[in-house]
């Protein structure tokens, strides 16, 4: 009996082992993927977030998501679904991210399951990519990176961001390795502490690098939270006139955080052979003149105001922002996204559809209760949650992968389902309707690995047109153009291309315009608006190019004033 009960646990043990194996590396690859091509910056990061997912299904899905969970991924994936714009796939690809979160969600509820193994496993993965992303950061920071390319990117000096590319999404990984180490202490032993705690003053440093005002504020919230849970400990303890093992680092060390990440914004830049931005300096000047969230927060209640029920259509915001004329100030960049969810899905979905996605969101969280959560790893999912929707309501994280793959395994970690008691017989006869949910569930990792597949291929053909012809599959060297029609996913990137490649002349004017006119809810962009002016003039539709030539100078007077003057409004490549 002895014997078969340690080899019982010797299998359990190898197996606890190899869920870490598997699973940390799988969590943090998309968080580091270096790889770029092709027209868009995070398509393969976002593929390959995708595929993680997947194996992350495959690996851990144990457990269902609670009801609750199901309803609210399926209404999000409903409303996205009816409001789809014909021929566009974008709604395609928006279902596609909800399916990956809610398998990434169905893992958390595993995670729940599978215990404190496969919570350390989360844990490494989220760390682990944290710290390589500050140590790439601070690489780039000293303008050092050129000799890891294609491992990572050469911003320039003074410029830190990983492999993300972009300071805010770094910014927050790097406040989701802040969670992760703030838990993997609470289970270590006294000694082993020290590295989770220079691990965090570590990627202190590399937040203030990271000159990120979004990630100083998550950094705020998580210390001030993570304050308040230490010495609520501390006074339970206090209480019971026990002498615990305390779960969370000393009070002194995490409010000193907040000043030794001024100090190190302020002695970064002085470590910098040429000047570079501070993060001083940002927060003292603020954002430039027609570049400020209020301004762009503003044309979007503008826009809201106008269509509120129905709003302007999925991926339409874009167009929008272009074809309206506001009364007051202008935001001067093209605008395909509100920087703010609920805004977001108010200006393109309608408010109604808004307060169904963020009200049963905030819904769920308030029957949740986390002011009272005391368990260590919903602790966790609750801090790394708290980071992506602070991140969500200045920027659009769950557009990308990585982000989509962290914020569905917090949702399955704190909304897994109920376990369910019963007799046999209702055991093993479930309704109809659970039974088909349980096949659809267990083909979905199949089916977004074959959805992958097919989108990355599609994505390697259409994006050779984007490169020169030496750097081209010898296939595509000659006729590039012609042998890319027929995609579905990315007609609109090989219809851009077709566009900006083609002088507009009487012969294709009807063409050009038809073009241009579409892809303006693509990219309204000066080669587009261009296009658009030369053909209707070509066609004697003189109001509408004098209409759209009096947009472009609203919306970008200085592309306006070169093509006023002759010149090329901006790079003639696509």
């Amino acid at each position: 009996m002895n014997a078969s009960s340690g080899t019982a646990t010797a299998i359990d043990l190898g197996r606890k082992q190899s869920l870490n194996f598997r699973v940390a590396p799988l969590v943090a690859l998309p968080l580091v993927f270096p790889f770029v091509f092709g027209p868009s910056i995070n398509a393969l990061q976002l593929l390959a977030s995708w595929v993680c997912v997947a194996i992350l299904a495959r690996v851990n899905a144990t457990l269902a998501c609670s009801k609750q969970l199901l309803s609210w991924f399926a209404v999000a994936a409903a409303v996205v679904v009816l409001d789809q714009r014909p021929g566009s796939s974008l709604s395609l690809i928006t279902v596609c991210a909800i399916m990956a979160s809610y398998m990434a969600a169905r893992f958390g509820a595993g995670i729940m399951r599978s215990g404190p193994s496969a919570q350390r496993a989360l844990a490494t993965g989220l760390l682990v990519a944290a710290l390589v992303s500050v140590l790439l950061g601070l690489i780039q920071y000293y303008g050092l990176a050129e000799s890891l390319v294609p491992w990572t990117t050469d911003p320039g000096a003074g410029q830190a961001y990983g492999n993300l590319r972009q300071r805010n999404q770094f910014a927050s990984l790097l406040n989701l390795g802040v969670v992760a180490a703030l838990w993997m202490h609470s289970g270590l032993a006294a000694k082993a502490r020290r590295w989770t705690l220079g691990s965090i003053v570590l990627l202190t440093i590399g937040l203030a690098a990271s000159t990120s005002r979004t990630g100083l504020l998550e950094l705020v919230l998580i210390v001030g939270f993570a304050v308040f849970m230490a010495r609520r400990e501390r006074l339970a303890a206090h209480e019971l006139r026990d002498s615990p093992a305390f779960r969370l680092p000393p009070t002194v060390f995490l409010l000193a955080l907040i000043p030794f990440y001024f100090v190190a914004a302020w002695l970064l830049p002085h470590l910098v052979s040429a000047p570079v931005e501070g993060m001083l300096g940002r927060l003292r000047e603020g954002a430039p003149v027609g570049h400020s969230r209020l301004i762009l927060w503003h044309n979007v209640l503008t826009l809201i105001a106008e269509r509120p029920w129905t709003g302007w259509g999925w991926g339409e915001l874009s167009y929008a922002h272009y074809t309206t004329l506001y009364n007051g100030p202008r935001f001067v960049e093209i605008l395909d996204n509100a920087h703010n969810l609920p805004l977001h899905l108010a200006v393109e979905l309608g408010i109604p559809a808004a307060v169904l996605i963020c009200g049963g969101f905030i819904w769920m969280v308030i029957s949740a209760k986390p002011w009272s959560e005391r368990n260590p790893a919903r602790l966790m999912a609750w801090g790394l949650l708290g980071v992506i929707v602070v991140h969500s309501l200045v920027e659009y994280p769950l557009w990308y992968g990585p982000f989509q793959l962290v914020f569905g395994v917090c949702l399955g970690m704190l909304w897994p389902a109920a376990p369910r008691y019963g007799n046999a017989q209702q055991a093993s006869s479930p309704p109809w309707w659970r039974r088909w949910l349980g096949a659809a569930q267990k083909w979905m990792p199949a089916a977004l690995i074959a959805i992958v597949v097919y989108a990355g291929c599609d994505y390697i053909r259409i994006s050779q047109i984007y490169l020169p012809r030496e750097e081209r599959l010898q296939a595509y060297e000659d006729n590039t153009l012609e042998k890319l029609q027929g995609s579905w996913l990315f007609a609109d990137q090989v219809q851009f291309a077709e566009l900006t490649l083609t002088t507009v002349t009487p012969a294709n004017a009807h063409r050009m315009h038809e073009l241009a006119a579409r892809l303006l809810h693509f990219s309204p962009e000066p080669r587009v608006i261009v296009k658009l002016i030369e053909s209707a003039e070509m066609l004697g539709l003189d109001d509408e190019a004098r209409a759209q030539a009096e947009r472009f100078r609203i919306a970008f007077p200085a592309d306006y004033a070169v093509w006023l003057a002759g010149g090329a409004s901006t790079d003639p490549r696509p």
